[in-house]
């Protein structure tokens, strides 16, 4: 053996790794989910309401896709049959005395605008609802696609949730605070266009608008239909739209654009 002393190794500390040029390697840190009571309470901060009955907010969103029994009554259906007819109310009330001088043919065309889907799924939308349905296995597109489907029945169902758990103001509360803005700047012209044709034709001696599908295109699942609009003496006018009804409604306000006719420039 040589006469040479035994070199003992030992562990590099973290300056020795450093003046090593060796980077020190951390432990990721992992991202702690919110528990179900605190993202139930981000929740309600949204919405404008605590729940004395914290089981009617869950229900509220709850597919029926997510339920592990067949009792469909567990999801929010019920609760958006309620919730529907609760809105209906609410925003009537609205109407009637926002606009004291309006006949019940505007008035209800407002409402119809106002509690159509596509309104309380922007609301759900806008409040940041749809992260807090819950749904069950199914893939990711699918899911986002579910989602944006449901918006406005979840809408609806907190709605009906929050009627239960806080009464008619409570809800009054919450959907004077989402429509009241909606009220006072409608998204969609209140006369339908084609309407406002067939009464511009009347006053003209006209007879009935005659809509007559031109072409179709497209795929079975997503088809284009082009349609044309005919009153006697004038030019046909024509429309695409996915629907039949969407291609009618472009159509007349076609025509109506072209012979100046105001209260048709929307479809």
């Amino acid at each position: 053996m040589s006469g040479e002393p035994a070199i003992v190794k030992t562990p590099a500390t973290t300056d020795d790794a450093a003046d090593a040029g060796v980077a020190e390697v951390k432990p990721a840190k992992k991202t702690r989910r919110p528990s179900a009571k605190a993202a139930a309470k981000i929740i309600e901060q949204r919405i404008g309401h605590t729940f004395a009955d914290p089981a009617l907010l869950a229900t509220a969103f709850t597919h029926v896709s997510a339920l592990k029994s067949a009792r469909r009554a567990d999801s929010y259906q019920r609760l958006e049959f309620l919730g529907d007819h609760v809105l209906g109310l609410i925003v009537s009330d609205m109407l009637y005395r926002a606009f004291p001088k309006a006949d019940e043919g505007e008035l209800s065309k407002r409402l119809a605008d106002l509690v159509r889907r596509e309104a309380c799924a922007d609301v759900a939308k806008s409040l940041g609802l749809d992260e807090a349905i819950k749904l069950g296995s199914v893939g990711a597109g699918a899911g986002a696609r579910l989602r944006n489907s449901v918006l406005g029945d979840i809408c609806e169902a907190v709605i009906g949730a929050v009627f239960l758990d806080g009464g008619y103001a409570a809800a009054s509360q919450f959907v004077e605070r989402n429509w009241t803005e909606r009220m006072r700047k409608p998204v969609r012209p209140l006369r339908d266009p084609k309407t406002i044709l067939q009464e511009w034709a009347q006053g003209k001696g006209l007879p009935t608008p005659v809509y007559r599908e031109v072409e179709r295109t497209g795929p079975h699942h997503d088809p284009q239909f082009r349609v044309a609009v005919e009153l006697p003496g004038l030019t046909p006018a024509e429309g695409v739209g996915g629907s039949k009804r969407a291609a009618e409604k472009l159509a007349a306000t076609a025509l109506l654009k072209r012979e100046g006719v105001t209260g048709g420039n929307d479809a």
